[in-house]
């Protein structure tokens, strides 16, 4: 993404500066809390991002900024995401094909042959992880394999919150890595990093996090009395019969990791997997491809559209475990629309607040409060919480402090994956811990268990802040301008 020009405003206050943000924090938590909570990102959040755009603007003219400069900034910050947007789509195209596939019904299918009573609570770990990895999506996981492991953990004996924990670990932790996870993509693309950049560079805390949490999971489960056998047969078996399941499956996303490990260009590895995906669609499950295209035999036109509407809209496999169902669907291109049009109504913003003049000022006036590399990253730690318990929402937890600190960073002479990382350390995983932002309000709900029982044992959500902030004290890989 390319690097937008800062704008400075010497008439312009900080007060004046913070008005925009200010009003915008009150709209989305109205909006949010009282109005639409989990369907706020269905298009009210993305006009009210617009409304705090028309706020900065009205500030501006009081400014002498002009309407033509306004546009051209907003311009700018729209070209600049073209990247991060054709990645958005081509992950939604991914998704399909791979659902499709029966590569994803396969890696919960191994994930989920790993449960024994002595490890559960690791293994609710690695099997949410690697789903949720597979998905690219928290609340899928929560909502399917979750509720799944959570009964299991009942039978046990085992503290609800106990597994609680443990699911949403591993969950936000595939949440984080996934390159199909909305967030993943936001963060860079919010920062000015691409997507593989971003996620290498995240590995560095997120690797040490997840391993430290594993072991705290590991020891609890040798404290506990487990009690019965986990049931696990009902679901592989669902998996077994809609699906053709195979370790060459794996092929595919083997080979896409190698392409990201050679540092493919993401979209090219991206297309690759989906082309693939589609392919091995049609070798291994001809018959759910020929389903989705409503006909009855796999035919050249059959697999055609079939692989098609995997790839375009929204596409679900039934299985015969009801609770399967939401798991084994995907949105394709289409279900990007909504990421895609929040950050294009976050661009409108951060271009009318960069016109104004309005990031350079709070983030100067940060910099007078932190003076150091580790006073930035707390900073934006800070923020990213304060926006997730008041703006109620992870995705306004990236966006906004990722247009704001995106300068202070350069100024820094720090790469801009520092801050990418620094969003989702602290934005994306932090916002289940908090029962009235959305993510809280939904696992909570999906999950049956309140923010207050399982924030203890979500280990790896609340270390994750605490482990970007400890790497930037003792400056351990922090990349600079200069290295890239």
């Amino acid at each position: 993404m390319e690097e937008n020009r800062v704008i400075e405003n010497r008439e312009l206050s900080i007060w004046e500066a913070l008005i925009p943000v200010f009003a915008l924090i009150g709209m989305l938590a109205y909006n949010v809390l009282f109005v639409y909570k989990d369907d706020a990102l269905s298009g009210s959040n993305q006009f009210i991002l617009l409304i705090g755009a028309a706020v900065a603007a009205i500030v501006g003219f009081f400014n002498k900024v002009s309407y033509e400069t306004m546009m051209e900034e907003v311009a700018q910050n729209v070209k600049s995401t073209t990247g991060a947007i054709l990645i958005l789509l081509m992950v939604g195209a991914l998704s399909g094909t791979w659902l499709i596939s029966g590569i994803i019904p396969s890696m919960i299918y191994y994930g989920l042959q790993i449960l024994n009573p002595t490890i559960f609570l690791a293994a609710c770990v690695i099997i949410c992880a690697i789903i949720s990895v597979a998905t690219g999506s928290s609340w899928t996981t929560s909502a399917t394999v979750g509720i799944a492991l959570i009964g299991i953990g009942d039978a046990l004996g085992i503290s609800l919150g106990m597994t609680a924990g443990a699911v949403l670990s591993g969950a936000y932790f595939g949440d984080k890595m996934s390159p199909l996870s909305d967030t993943t993509n936001l963060a860079p693309a919010m920062a000015g990093t691409d997507l593989f950049t971003h996620i290498r560079y995240m590995s560095l805390t997120t690797v040490p996090t997840i391993t430290v949490t594993l072991i705290v999971f590991i020891i609890l489960g040798f404290t506990i009395d487990t009690t019965g056998k986990p049931d696990t047969e009902g679901i592989l078996a669902a998996i077994d019969q809609s699906f053709y399941i195979s370790p060459w499956l794996f092929v595919v996303p083997a080979l896409v990791i190698l392409m990201i490990v050679r540092k493919t260009q993401p979209l090219i590895a991206l297309l690759t997997g989906t082309l693939l995906g589609g392919v091995f669609a049609i070798i291994f499950q001809p018959d759910i491809v020929s389903g989705i295209a409503g006909e009855t035999s796999l035919t050249f036109h059959s697999a055609y559209r079939g692989v098609m509407d995997a790839i375009t809209i929204d596409t679900m496999v039934e299985t015969t475990n009801p609770a399967l169902n939401d798991l084994f669907s995907a949105g394709g291109m289409s279900g990007m629309l909504g990421t895609i049009w929040l950050i294009i109504c976050a661009m409108v913003f951060g271009g009318v607040m960069e016109a104004i003049g309005a990031l350079a000022r709070i983030t100067d006036s940060l910099l007078r409060l932190f003076h150091t590399t580790f006073g930035l990253f707390a900073s934006t730690v800070a923020s990213c919480l304060a926006l997730n318990a008041t703006a109620s929402d992870q995705y306004l937890a990236i966006v906004v402090p990722g247009k704001m600190f995106a300068k202070a960073y350069r100024d820094k002479g720090l790469a801009p994956e520092n801050l990418s990382r620094s969003l989702e350390d602290s934005g994306t995983v932090t916002s289940v811990l908090i029962p009235w932002n959305t993510c809280g309000a939904y696992h909570s709900s999906v999950l049956g268990v309140s923010p207050a029982a399982y924030a203890g044992y979500a280990v790896f959500n609340y270390l994750s802040p605490f482990m970007t902030l400890l790497f930037a004290a003792f400056r351990i890989k922090i990349k600079q301008l200069a290295e890239k």
